[in-house]
């Protein structure tokens, strides 16, 4: 049935079906469908905009909230399909509840090994995160490598899937043009904790630190490096496919690094601050000492701290 054609020029669709030996009726409750459809898959979309759009602003809401927030926007969604959509973009909640962060089961996590740490040199911290990026037809993910001195940003890739692959060939990217950094720090989800992408830091006997679940602050360099990223350039610009969407991020990360000042480095750019290696740094302030130590080896999830308790700025 797929070759019918409903606004054939030359061929009404009654006659197509009596062709085809097929009922009218059947064709019709397929077309419906069709169209129901696209108006769902319409409607997600602008759902998924708007989500993407309120979460990076609050990043503790979580799918009761959201729903409120929708409901408000005058949207009539249960919590079910939010929770759906939430899920399809890798977005949680950062309050307290049950496993915001999930590992693969059979991944080994690592520990945290940055708190209050002072960062005092390029090369010395590399970070990662992945983040949603909404296009006019679809959406991609979008992950970066992060020197956690400079701001610099080292590597980048966007994938339409979530799969570890394009995660380790950014990682690759980075080993590839800036030598090697002491510590690379991630968060806990599978991509990270997976054998293809810890394996390549041990081939370069880098150390392994894993955000501790619901600390916020423990990847908080890359958290503020996506909310430039939409509010600069993503969210005013509306990119329609990935074709577009990598050339302007080229353009952006291009513009981020070599361009634009940043306050945390008085002002400098973060090529100018990771090639003298002077006028950077930071330092993740340990606040909440063994009590959040425990939560981590326990596996319970604490609560997503604010992001006031970093040491510098940034911006």
């Amino acid at each position: 049935m797929d070759w019918i054609e409903p606004e054939h020029a030359n061929l009404p669709l009654t006659r197509q079906c009596e062709l085809a030996g097929v009922p009218r009726a059947t064709v019709y409750r397929r077309l419906e469908a069709m169209v129901r459809q696209q108006q769902e898959d319409q409607e997600d979309n602008a759902l998924r905009t708007l989500i993407d759009e309120e979460y990076t602003n609050r990043p503790f809401y979580g799918s009761r909230r959201m729903v409120v927030f929708l409901k408000g926007r005058g949207h009539r969604v249960n919590r079910k399909r939010v929770q759906r959509l939430m899920r399809e973009m890798d977005l949680a909640g950062m309050a307290p509840g049950p496993a915001t962060s999930k590992p693969h089961p059979q991944h080994k996590v690592y520990p945290y090994l940055l708190r209050g740490v002072a960062i005092t040199r390029p090369n010395q911290v590399w970070s990662t995160d992945l983040t949603y990026i909404r296009l006019a037809r679809g959406f991609a993910y979008l992950v970066a490598i992060i020197d956690w001195y400079s701001r610099r940003v080292l590597a980048w890739r966007i994938s339409n899937s979530m799969d570890a692959s394009f995660c380790v060939d950014c990682l690759e990217d980075a080993l590839r043009h800036h030598g090697k950094p002491e510590v690379f720090n991630s968060d806990q989800g599978a991509q990270f904790t997976s054998d293809a992408f810890t394996g390549v830091l041990k081939r370069e006997g880098v150390a392994i630190s894993m955000d501790g679940r619901g600390r916020a602050l423990d990847n908080i360099f890359v958290e503020r490096l996506w909310r430039n990223v939409k509010y600069e350039d993503v969210y005013l610009k509306g990119y329609a496919n990935m074709a577009e969407l990598t050339v302007g991020l080229a353009q952006y990360f291009a513009f981020y690094n070599a361009e634009r000042p940043h306050q945390a480095l008085d002002y400098e750019t973060p090529d100018h601050v990771y090639r003298a290696g002077a006028g950077g740094g930071a330092l993740i302030v340990d606040k909440f000492g063994d009590v959040d130590r425990e939560r981590e080896t326990d596996g319970s999830t604490g609560q997503r701290r604010a992001a006031a308790g970093v040491e510098m700025d940034t911006a």
